[in-house]
């Protein structure tokens, strides 16, 4: 479905972000796994022996446009186009507004979005240059009802929202379309860190009866345009 097709996932080496290279990969992609140090992108590579010569790793700071153009430079020049990417990256956090600091606020806000503005006008200009692609964002079911602590995450989701639909309007005459997916309870880093009593209410709520597993998501990142795709299992708000 993707041969010769090159797809780039940033936190692309474990979680959600290893599904999509995997599904991406299995339907004959070129992938470029972009992870923030190259201990972990060697790791996610080791366990890729099998797609040798159709992927390659970096490990860019995603929010210095300079090293991002380098990066995605480097991928076309490897496998001579980008035609979609997949901005997954992402971090979350639980700390109560009273122990908020600036820091670790704004921390959030560079990899969440900031990250996501760097990496999405990179991309956007190959594949106008080349007729077109793909950017998808991975957005939060939180994004539309908060969490009780950690407001950062849910207000960068909102936030990636945004920018999905401002720029599926903005790149449409350029052939290139934006989505966001919206990942509800995923059995991921982020979840295995709650408590398991936690786990288990939130669960109880999904009409599926189970919380999402990362191959669930992966396979949502596959005519649309400025959409954000809810893949909860019918959680309810």
């Amino acid at each position: 479905m993707l041969t010769n097709k090159t797809a780039a996932v940033t936190g692309g080496t474990r979680g959600i972000g290893l599904a999509i290279v995997k599904k991406y990969l299995e339907n004959g992609a070129n992938v470029v796994v972009m992870g923030s140090r190259k201990e972990t992108v060697d790791k996610a590579l080791a366990g890729l022996t099998e797609y040798e010569g159709r992927v390659m790793g970096l490990w860019p700071d995603l929010c210095d446009p300079e090293a991002v153009a380098e990066a995605f430079a480097a991928a076309k020049e490897r496998f001579g186009r980008l035609d979609i990417l997949a901005n997954n990256a992402g971090i979350s956090s639980r700390t109560s507004l009273y122990d908020y600091t600036v820091e670790e606020f704004g921390k959030i806000l560079d990899i969440n979005v900031k990250a996501v503005f760097v990496c999405s006008q990179a991309a956007a200009r190959i594949m106008k240059e080349q007729g077109g692609g793909v950017i998808i964002n991975t957005s939060s079911m939180v994004a539309e009802y908060g969490q009780p602590a950690g407001c950062g995450y849910p207000a960068t989701k909102f936030a990636v929202n945004g920018l999905t639909r401002s720029l599926a309007r903005e790149l449409a005459k350029d052939h290139i379309r934006v989505n966001a997916v919206a990942p509800g309870v995923t059995r991921t880093d982020m979840v295995a860190a709650l408590p398991p009593e936690m786990v288990e209410r939130i669960s109880s709520g999904i009409p599926l009866g189970r919380v999402g597993e990362p191959e669930d998501i992966a396979n949502a990142f596959s005519y649309v345009t400025g959409v954000t795709l809810r893949v909860d299992g019918a959680a309810m708000t």
